[in-house]
């Protein structure tokens, strides 16, 4: 769910802050006139305006002019003054509890002379509002200063005056409280959500009065456990529409006040106080709730931040809109400051976790409807967003980048992209996926452009850095890591990862180090991280990187990992398992990720990685066994194909192909495997390193009668039989068969004439055997062949 405005969206207060605009610049010719008739008469016009919301600003904006006007006789000054005063008294007098009014009037009466009032004023909107304050561009000691007071005594008619607007004001003052017995309705859409809907509203039961759950389908036990929690239940046939479902529920709400949940959200259980005191706050029309957004998998601690519209009064106009990443924040007066506000309280979102979102399949349903939105004609900046967004979830940046980088054109193209409310989460994403695409000199640029937007967003510092190091630059990336500690977490409003600013930056500046081949430095700096946040598990793949490779044994790793991380997570083994695989590890590596599936049984990439692992130690059958527990719908559900697929075919048994296909394999590698099955295809070249890959393996496995069934699916590759051959010595070479190795490489000379690349492979074979005189006679021939060449 996201609450940000969409460019295309319709809002009911378009032009609101124009027409307010357009009322000022009449309002302060009146004050430059000295004209204090006309000045009311501008004041009586602000009230009468169509709007509520744009009425309430038109005149406490009108009220500030005359508060910070300069110049003028004191007399008129101070006429000024208590007219706008009696403009502020007369709407506190119909609705007392609007703090900025209070502090306005507050201001006014300091000028005036009447200090009593004002700390009276000042000390009811402090209690409507702790967080209240007095405008930044008009002090209360700058208005004494210029004030009657400081230079002639008022005129009697206007000290008249001001004792009864300070006697109005001091009973609005003492009438201005907040509300109490405002009731607050959880309002959420579900589908086959048992395994968390008891978890959200059993947190959410002590800090609201109604549970309204619409349920679009579901076919597990959610309606019976919503039921079980209190809720009505209201059943909404799905269309492929989130807000007509959300809103369905906000129509059937009685209360107050609405907070907006899913099911893999979960209010923070010490914070429902403060909800409910929140419910009081009636000159609010909404409040951003501040959302832990965990990612990864649970427990390795690794989580974004942003603030996020969940409580909204529960007016008819405060709807949804959009199929996908609904929105609301349009259809509020977000043009009035002070009717929105950022709060401290909590909630977790677990949506993002790897094993959620693969449990729900939650990236191709929402591909598939974004998709279907842009069939509909939506082309929007924020359309592009959130296409990057679930391209990149899915591992395809390149694909991310593209839609990226178009929707941050169209938004730099106006006039101030920062109103966008994505700015800040694309800015970074962007810089992310050019990272993974390997457009590291394109995410330093842009980054710098982000950067002129939205300076010190730590996000973009460290992907900066990230950058840097990708190009070799450690010098500016060691510096761009250590800005990025400096800056600290960027703040909540900008959605940035949780330890940008700390433990994430550490480690990064722990690996250019490493690069640097400063390895004390580097395990410092991890020790470090370790030390000063200790629920952070990313420390321990690079520390376990940087022990195999300052010698300790492999064997010891995972000991020495943990005395200095503290006992090891299933996050920490899993991080501690890959770097011991691809050194070579095995045991170890398949002792961690045991541990980790354990624990955590639906962590269906760590049961990918135990598979490898059991490939490479000849137990095929066993890796078969693990892979058949990865459901299709897994986000590695096509690297679990794959290692079925060749454990069918090693073992002379039949591949499910199709289901192959369904997961996700692509279409180059479901044909090196049609081929191995002995079909009739055609393989596209870019299947060669697969082929290169699997007939390493087996003849790794000493599996050769499988190895030449695939061999002679090499001859189906599209690629020109010179270099066939030349896949085929390779992997010969590699694994020892030399003869093999030495057969090709003479037919490709026999075929096609000399050749530099045989003739050095020719070499390489010499050597093997003994034969260096040989040797270097090829190696001779090679170079001469090259030079002729250029």
């Amino acid at each position: 769910m996201t609450l940000q405005a969409s460019p295309g969206s319709t809002s009911p207060f378009a032009g609101a802050r124009a027409t307010v605009d357009a009322h000022l610049v009449r309002a302060h010719a009146t004050l430059r006139a000295g004209d204090v008739r006309a000045f009311a008469a501008s004041l009586h016009a602000a009230g009468r305006l169509d709007d509520p919301q744009s009425r309430y600003l038109a005149r406490r904006l009108t009220a500030q002019l005359a508060l910070a006007a300069t110049g003028g006789t004191p007399e008129l000054a101070a006429r000024f003054l208590a007219t706008a005063l009696d403009a502020v008294v007369c709407d506190l007098e119909g609705t007392p509890a609007e703090p900025v009014l209070l502090e306005l009037a507050g201001l006014a009466l300091t000028g005036l002379g009447d200090r009593a009032g004002a700390t009276a004023l000042a000390a009811a909107a402090r209690r409507l509002d702790p967080t209240a304050q007095a405008f930044p561009t008009v002090s209360a000691d700058a208005i004494a200063a210029r004030g009657p007071l400081a230079t002639a005594a008022l005129p009697a008619d206007v000290q008249e005056a001001v004792r009864d607007l300070g006697a109005r004001a001091r009973a609005a003052a003492d009438a201005a409280r907040p509300a109490t017995g405002l009731t607050i309705a959880l309002t959420m859409i579900v589908r086959d959500e048992e395994a968390m809907l008891g978890r959200t509203l059993a947190a959410a039961r002590t800090a609201v009065d109604e549970l309204v759950v619409v349920d679009t389908g579901s076919t597990d036990r959610t309606v019976e456990i919503a039921l079980e929690h209190g809720a009505r239940v209201l059943h909404h046939p799905w269309t492929g529409h989130f807000a007509e479902a959300r809103n369905v529920a906000m129509d059937a709400a009685t209360a107050d006040w609405l907070l907006v949940l899913d099911a893999d959200e979960v209010l923070v259980e010490a914070d429902a106080a403060l909800l409910r005191e929140l419910a009081g706050r009636t000159w609010r029309e909404a409040f951003y709730l501040r959302a832990t957004n965990h990612t990864g998998e649970l427990g390795d601690g690794s989580a974004s931040t942003t603030d996020s519209l969940r409580l909204l009064r529960n007016r008819p106009g405060h709807r949804y809109e959009g199929r996908i990443h609904e929105q609301i924040a349009h259809r509020l007066p977000g043009f009035v400051p002070e009717r929105v506000e950022r709060t401290a309280v909590r909630f977790e979102h677990f949506g993002y976790l790897g094993e959620v979102r693969e449990a729900k399949d939650k990236s191709a349903r929402n591909l598939e409807l974004l998709e279907r939105q842009r069939a509909e004609g939506d082309d929007s900046p924020f359309l592009h967003f959130n296409l990057g967004s679930e391209h990149l979830v899915l591992g395809s940046a390149p694909t991310a980048a593209e839609h990226f980088l178009t929707a941050w054109r169209r938004i730099r193209a106006d006039r101030d992209p920062t109103s966008f409310g994505f700015a800040p989460s694309l800015g970074s994403r962007m810089l992310k996926a050019l990272n993974a695409s390997g457009r590291a000199a394109e995410a330093l640029e842009l980054g710098d452009d982000v950067l002129r937007l939205l300076p010190g967003y730590t996000d973009v510092v460290l992907e900066q850095g990230r950058a840097a190091l990708a190009l070799g630059d450690t010098r500016r990336a060691a510096a761009q890591f250590r800005q990025a500690l400096e800056l600290g977490d960027a703040p909540t409003k900008w959605h940035g990862a949780v330890g940008a600013g700390g433990p994430i930056a550490l480690v990064e500046l722990a690996r250019v180090q490493r690069a640097e081949q400063d390895h004390a430095g580097a395990r410092a700096t991890l020790e470090r991280c370790a030390r000063e946040h200790p629920g952070f598990h990313g420390v321990a793949e690079p520390l376990a990187e940087l022990l195999l490779a300052s010698g300790t044994p492999a064997a010891g790793v995972p000991a020495a990992v943990e005395a200095v991380t503290g006992a090891l997570s299933p996050a920490d083994c899993f991080q501690v398992a890959v770097p011991l695989y691809e050194a070579g590890a095995v045991a170890e590596a398949e002792g961690l990720l045991r541990r980790v599936l354990q624990a955590r049984p639906h962590v269906h990439h760590a049961r990918v990685v135990l598979a490898e692992a059991l490939l490479s130690q000849g137990r095929l059958e066993e890796a078969a066994a693990e892979v058949a527990h990865v459901p299709p719908t897994a986000g590695c559900a096509a690297a679990a194909a794959r290692t079925a697929a060749f454990v069918a075919l090693a073992t002379g048994g039949d591949a499910d192909l199709d289901a192959a296909a369904h997961a996700g394999l692509p279409d180059d590698e479901l044909a090196a495997f049609r081929a191995w099955a002995g079909q009739d295809v055609a393989v596209p070249a870019a299947a060669a390193p697969v082929l290169a890959t699997m007939l390493d393996a087996l003849a790794r496995l000493e599996r050769f009668e499988a190895f030449e069934a695939l061999a002679r699916a090499v001859d189906a590759l599209a690629l020109p039989a010179r270099e066939r051959r030349e896949l085929l010595a390779g992997v010969y070479l590699r694994r020892g068969f030399l003869d093999s190795a030495a057969e090709e490489w003479i037919a490709a000379v026999q075929e096609d004439g000399p050749d530099a690349r045989a003739l050095d492979g020719l070499a390489r074979i010499a050597d093997a055997r003994g034969l260096h005189d040989d040797a270097e006679v090829f190696r001779t021939e090679a170079r001469t062949l090259l030079a002729a060449a250029a």
